[in-house]
Parts: C-alpha cells; sequence; structure tokens
C-alpha cells in the first residue's frame, strides 16, 4: 500500500469503552479534570487553569495563569495518532518555525523535559496523549472579512511550506496518516467516517454523491501521486487554524498533518465555506502568493475545483462522526443539502 512507502500509521482501532457511553457534558468534564491535572506536569505558575476552546479531533484548552500569561493545552483523542506520530507532527511544526518558514505554536517541555506528556484519570481506559503550548497572538479570520491579501499570504507561505516538506530530511521514526481518495472517500476505513453516513443523506442524495465520488477518484487517478504532486502538508489549513497578526499569517494546528496532494492545501482555506460567492477570488488570491515560490502547473491548477470538491465530501463525514460537538450539530444536514448544487455543479463541469 502507498502509505507503507512514506512509513505511515494508521489509526489504531480502539474498543468502546465506559468513557465513550457517558452523555457528552459527562465526557467534557472528565476531560476538563484531566487537562487541569496536566498542568501540573508543567513549570506554570500556581493557580493556572484550563478552559475549553474547542473540541473537534482533540479537545484543545487555553490556560491562564493569575499574571495574565496563557498556552494552548492540547488533550489528543484516544487512538486518532500515536505517540511516534503526534512527535512526528511536533518535528516538522519545530522545524518550520525554527528555519523561518512560518510561525508555528512552540511545543512546551514539562517537568520531565517531555514534550509529550502521558495523562491518567480515573475514569479513562487509558491515559491521554498531552501537549503544551505557548499562547500565539492573532485574530482568526472570518469568511465575511476580505480576506485577498491574506490569502495571498497564505498562498505564499503554503508553497514555502513544500518546499521545506521536499527538502527536510525526516526523522527515521517519522510517521503520519495519508490523506489519498481511499482515506478520505474510500469505503474501507476512511479516518474521518463514510460519506453514505452524513446527517440528512438519503437515496437520491447519496446516487448525487456517489456519482460526484466516482468522478473525483477518475480525476485523481489520472492526475497521480508523483513526488511533484503529492508529499508531505498541513491538510487542515482551513480559517480556524489561521491567525492573522498585522500582516503576519500564523499556522497553528498540525494535528491532521500528513502525506497528499500538495494542491490539497489550496482548498482546505475554504473549508465548510465552500458556496460562498467569493471563494473562487480567494482562490485567485491564493495561487498569486503560490506563484511567488513555486510554479502551478495546468494541470495542477485544473484539479484545485475536484480537491474542493473533494475536501467538502470529506467534512460531510466528518460532520456525522463528531455530530455530537457543538460546531458539527450546527452544521448537520444543512451542509448536506448545501453540498448538493457543488455536486452538480462539479459534474456540469468536468463530465
Amino acid at each position: 500500500m502507498f502509505w507503507q512507502v512514506f512509513g505511515d500509521a494508521q489509526p489504531d482501532e480502539v474498543p468502546m469503552t465506559e468513557f465513550d457511553l457517558l452523555s457528552h457534558e459527562a465526557q467534557l468534564a472528565i476531560l476538563l479534570e484531566l487537562a487541569n491535572k496536566a498542568l501540573e506536569q508543567y513549570a506554570l505558575p500556581a493557580g493556572s487553569h484550563a478552559a475549553l476552546l474547542n473540541l473537534s479531533e482533540n479537545a484543545t484548552y487555553k490556560v491562564e495563569a493569575p499574571d495574565g500569561r496563557c498556552w494552548a493545552l492540547r488533550v489528543h483523542r484516544d487512538g486518532y495518532h500515536s505517540r511516534q506520530a503526534i512527535a512526528s507532527e511536533l518535528a516538522w511544526e519545530i522545524d518550520l518555525r525554527k528555519t523561518g518558514v512560518v510561525t508555528t505554536p512552540r511545543p512546551i517541555k514539562g517537568k520531565d523535559g517531555e514534550t509529550i506528556q502521558d495523562i491518567a484519570h480515573e475514569r479513562l481506559a487509558r491515559p491521554r496523549n498531552v501537549v503544551l503550548f505557548d499562547w500565539e497572538s492573532g485574530t482568526e479570520p472570518g469568511i465575511g472579512e476580505d480576506l485577498s491579501e491574506p490569502f495571498e499570504v497564505l498562498g505564499e507561505i503554503t508553497a514555502r511550506m513544500h518546499i521545506h516538506a521536499r527538502q527536510w530530511k525526516r526523522p527515521p521514526w517519522f510517521t503520519r496518516l495519508t490523506w489519498d481518495f481511499d482515506t478520505s472517500l474510500g469505503d474501507d476505513k476512511p479516518h474521518w467516517g463514510r460519506w453514505r453516513d452524513g446527517v440528512g443523506m438519503d437515496r437520491e442524495k447519496v446516487q448525487l454523491f456517489q456519482r460526484t465520488v466516482d468522478l473525483i477518484g477518475r480525476r485523481l487517478k489520472a492526475y497521480g501521486k508523483g513526488p511533484e504532486r503529492f508529499g508531505l502538508i498541513h491538510c487542515d489549513l482551513r480559517l480556524a487554524n489561521l491567525l492573522i497578526d498585522a500582516k503576519a499569517v500564523k499556522v497553528i494546528d498540525f494535528d491532521d498533518c500528513g502525506f497528499g496532494w500538495y494542491m490539497y492545501d489550496a482548498a482546505t482555506p475554504v473549508s465548510f465555506y465552500e458556496h460562498e460567492v467569493q471563494v473562487p477570488e480567494l482562490i485567485e488570491s491564493w495561487k498569486k502568493g503560490y506563484r511567488k515560490q513555486l510554479a502551478i502547473s495546468v494541470e495542477d491548477e485544473a484539479e484545485i475545483p475536484t480537491f474542493i470538491m473533494l475536501r467538502r465530501i470529506l467534512l460531510v463525514a466528518w460532520i456525522a462522526s463528531h455530530i455530537e460537538a457543538e460546531f458539527p450539530k450546527t452544521l448537520g444536514a444543512g451542509y448536506t443539502d448545501g453540498s448538493l448544487p457543488l455536486c452538480e455543479d462539479y459534474l456540469r463541469r468536468f463530465s
């Protein structure tokens, strides 16, 4: 399999535990207790405490000290990434920052000198991996803002990240997921669940989605996975993972970084907003910035709509597999239904 070429580790099969059967509120309470317990492993000011920022694959907390200093604490989801995979993510993130490619959050070592802490809780079957980061200044951009300039800057940053990924000598133990057609939209253990299980799916919607997925698969098979097109990428450059600080664009949350198509990184910044009228203009701004560092071939440019469509359907699956969390719940069936005209447009354009 292709992922073996890159030394990619697949998520472990994690059996259901007592924790999984608890209510969403009870789970959040336990994770908050674990987060505050984790703070004991770091040389933080007395009285520091954690408050939930968001819940996605992981639970992320803002840690505040009485003197006003802040950090970000990430409690990893059980079984999504191994400790080695988390260490791999951090290794790339650290080198990107050290070499000046892009500003990324700096991980903080615990009192024992380890960057990744294992924190147990009496109501969890296994300890959770926890990482603390320095707090990065900046604000999350909103789709209603004028994002032309930030997208141009992001395009240039993304190209620099791709250059770095091609040249960087990865540690021999480096291991990350592969995000290709099969692991995204395939039926055999896709990373974020099956698109067929999307919220509000019915027979007619499945048929339209299936035609779209089949076309995506055919086009990506023809496009191929040559080293000039497929490699180590961020995989999740959506607005929530960007910070605008004056004219700088910072990149956070490398939790889904792995091996995928470079042009997939053009699609993820418009995640959840693929239907908005300003998207074509934003993609043009992204390409303008990217071309300041790297060329975009005719074939690369032609497939950006394919990657936007792949990402949209992948997110339909993600919403269904995370429907207990607040943000996916607010999207629900509306996101599935909003994808139908995008499928129709894509089929008209490329069939």
